[in-house]
């Protein structure tokens, strides 16, 4: 069961990514020519709580980053009246510290190149993964508010959204991706009730409705709460008869 998006069809994967406060007031240009897809990404981005505006072509474009400054612009490169890197230098003549992430589906290298060595501060293909794009987003946005230092911090457990690190003090904790996924969840959602059908559709997108029971969640819950009480986490994700769960930190 593929998560992926492609330039016509992208699967919606709610909001796996953490809902931060960060995002509030955080404002994103959606530089996309397929209005579906430009649609679905502008719907994901609200539900995080970011200002969104789109545009769907290279004179459009222009014409927002001159009048307006963004923390984050999403720029497909195959735009119908010009090249979208041609953004990126206008962006560079007028000294506008927006973040860019180029998402286009033309994978070459040199285009790769090309656009990172123009300013843009990440690079993802066609077909990509909304978590993974959002992900990105606020790596790229975290980086220039904190110098870098992106780890989550929730008791004694940092988390690393650029390399999906978990750790306790100095010691690694080995996570599959869909224990690392919940684990992200919930990290900023510390003593908040999750309920179980939230907590599946955040992780494993929308299409969770086709699913007869949630023992994939039951069964993920428990390795993860295992791992976190192994390693001497302080926190733990706590079940809530008939609803639920919990993060608390102890």
């Amino acid at each position: 069961m593929p998560f992926f998006a492609s330039k016509f069809q992208v699967l919606h994967l709610g909001s796996w990514f953490l809902t931060l406060n960060i995002n509030v007031h955080m404002k994103i240009l959606i530089v996309e020519d397929e209005p579906s897809l430009q649609e679905l990404i502008r719907r994901t981005l609200e539900r995080e709580r970011y200002v969104v505006e789109c545009a769907s072509t290279y004179q459009s474009a222009l014409r927002k980053i001159e009048d307006y400054e963004y923390d984050c612009i999403l720029l497909d490169i195959m735009l119908p009246d010009g090249n979208g890197l041609l953004i990126l230098e206008a962006l560079k003549k007028m000294q506008k510290p927006d973040s860019v992430i180029i998402i286009s589906a033309n994978d070459a290298l040199e285009d790769k190149i090309g656009g990172l060595e123009l300013g843009a501060d990440d690079y993802l293909a066609k077909p990509f993964h909304l978590a993974e794009l959002i992900a990105r987003i606020r790596s790229v946005i975290r980086r220039k508010q904190q110098d870098g230092n992106m780890a989550i911090e929730t008791g004694n457990v940092k988390i690393y959204p650029d390399g999906f690190k978990v750790t306790v003090g100095d010691k690694d904790i080995d996570l599959n991706r869909k224990e690392y996924d919940i684990l992200f969840y919930f990290a900023n959602r510390s003593n908040r009730l999750i309920n179980k059908h939230t907590l599946a559709e955040a992780v494993w997108g929308d299409h969770i409705d086709q699913v007869d029971n949630f023992d994939f969640i039951y069964a993920q819950i428990k390795n993860l709460r295992k791992k976190l009480k192994e390693s001497g986490a302080s926190i733990e994700i706590k079940a809530v008869y008939g609803i639920g769960y919990k993060l608390i930190i102890e």
